[in-house]
């Protein structure tokens, strides 16, 4: 129907076209299309009604076909329906049997839980320890292992307990060894090679007389860029050099803070060297003070011997003061005893200043050495004051070369006062002691002599 319906519609819009474009075709022509269009119309409904009715035949056949699988799609539906009933059922008896399976593995795993808190703890602590070991340079890659049980999240099993046992007892057994082994080192100059290396415990490493300091980072041995004393390379010496027995070495139980402080502190040298030319000049006269004492030392020393020798003789020797006071009473013998005791005090005098000689330049030496201290305290002091004022207190090295100057001059100048004063004080005693000699043998010898004069 719908097709006549076209047709009709098309003919209908097409016929003032072809009255206004072709109206030289007649009639008749005209009559003809129109039954031959009736005729297609015709036609094509004549096969489209017949397709219809086909269709609904198949239809009528395939009824029964359609109502099986019907019932078939409802009887799935059914089954699945249940069987979600039963799994739904399944789901919330496991929800349950999860809940109380979950307590009580919270139950038994109370005290393993607590347990691999402890070993994570126990293995974080470690990592560090094994890591900053002087151990590692000689066994390297041991924390690894402690890396990741510290980082796990499941209990450890029976076989990594063990290992982590055996890495803390291995770490207390080479905290108590004294071994050699070949390592790489890198010394002062940046260059690597491998040496052989004495540790000492966790405690000190050292190669060729030289201590090395260990970084975790690099896992290298490096030469300390300052060495300690020469006092402490020589027991690393005589202990790389030992094979058996007791060698006496120097172990700092910091693992490096104490010999990092140790390198640090300056020199004598370095000392001397900050208190600058006020330092030098002390040092200087405490130099030549100590020379005048070993002189005066030396002199005293040959005089008393020689009056020591004198007493035992009563023959004069004009070679020690006391054979030349000696020598006075014997020329004077003839003199009244008055005159011979001023010339025996004339003698005495004569012989003091040589004996006492240098020691006034020594007790000036003690005095004048502390107040160039003094100088030097007042001189870095006004450095330091200046430092101040130009830079402020931000820096404190740009205030440490005056206070340097300060506090070295003032120890270099008691410390070289102190002795030169308790020398003097020595030196002074041995000279007043001949001296004394000389006053007893004179005073002695005038008594003879009044004896003399009496009889």
């Amino acid at each position: 129907m719908k097709y006549l319906l076209s047709a009709l519609f098309l003919s209908l819009a097409l016929n003032p076209m072809f009255a206004n474009a072709e109206a030289e075709y007649s009639k008749e022509s005209a009559y003809k299309a129109l039954d031959q269009l009736l005729q297609d119309v015709r036609k094509t409904r004549g096969i489209e009604s017949e397709e219809n009715t086909q269709r609904l035949k198949r239809f009528k056949d395939n009824r029964a076909e359609q109502a099986r699988l019907l019932a078939e799609a409802k009887k799935e539906m059914e089954d699945t329906e249940a069987r979600s009933d039963e799994l739904k059922a399944l789901y919330d008896d496991n929800e349950v049997k999860l809940v109380e399976l979950d307590d009580k593995l919270t139950e038994r795993m109370g005290a393993l839980g607590e347990m691999f808190g402890i070993v994570r703890l126990v293995a974080g602590d470690a990592r560090g320890s094994l890591e900053s070991s002087l151990v590692s340079s000689q066994i390297p890659d041991r924390s690894l292992f402690l890396s990741e049980l510290a980082e796990r999240k499941e209990l450890p099993v029976t076989e990594e307990l063990d290992k982590l046992w055996k890495l803390l007892l291995e770490e207390m057994i080479e905290s108590g060894k004294v071994v050699t082994y070949d390592a790489s080192t890198i010394n002062v100059d940046g260059k690597e090679e491998v040496q052989p290396v004495t540790r000492v415990g966790v405690f000190t490493a050292v190669t060729g007389g030289k201590f090395l300091n260990y970084l975790p980072e690099t896992g290298r041995l490096v030469e300390l860029g300052r060495q300690p004393a020469g006092r402490f390379q020589s027991m690393a010496s005589d202990l790389e050099a030992a094979d058996t027995g007791m060698v006496a070495m120097a172990v700092d139980p910091s693992r490096g803070a104490i010999m990092a402080l140790l390198v640090q502190a300056p020199s004598y040298l370095e000392r001397i060297q900050q208190g600058g030319v006020i330092g030098i000049i002390i040092l200087v006269l405490g130099g030549a003070g100590l020379l005048i004492v070993i002189w005066r030392f030396v002199v005293l020393t040959r005089i008393g011997r020689a009056i020591r020798k004198q007493l035992k003789s009563s023959e004069p020797n004009e070679g020690n003061p006391l054979g030349r006071v000696m020598k006075t009473y014997f020329d004077d013998q003839e003199q009244d005893t008055e005159t011979l005791e001023l010339k025996l005090d004339e003698a005495i005098l004569k012989e003091t200043p040589r004996i006492e000689y240098g020691l006034s330049f020594i007790k000036i030496l003690a005095a004048i050495a502390p107040l160039l201290g003094l100088l030097g305290t007042v001189t870095g002091m006004i450095q330091t004051f200046q430092a101040i004022t130009l830079f402020g207190t931000g820096d404190p090295k740009l205030m440490a070369g005056g206070i340097s100057t300060a506090l070295i001059t003032t120890v270099m100048g008691l410390v070289v006062a102190i002795p030169l004063v308790l020398l003097h004080s020595y030196l002074n005693g041995k000279s007043n002691a001949l001296v004394q000699v000389l006053d007893e043998q004179s005073i002695g010898l005038v008594a003879r002599h009044a004896e003399k004069a009496n009889v």
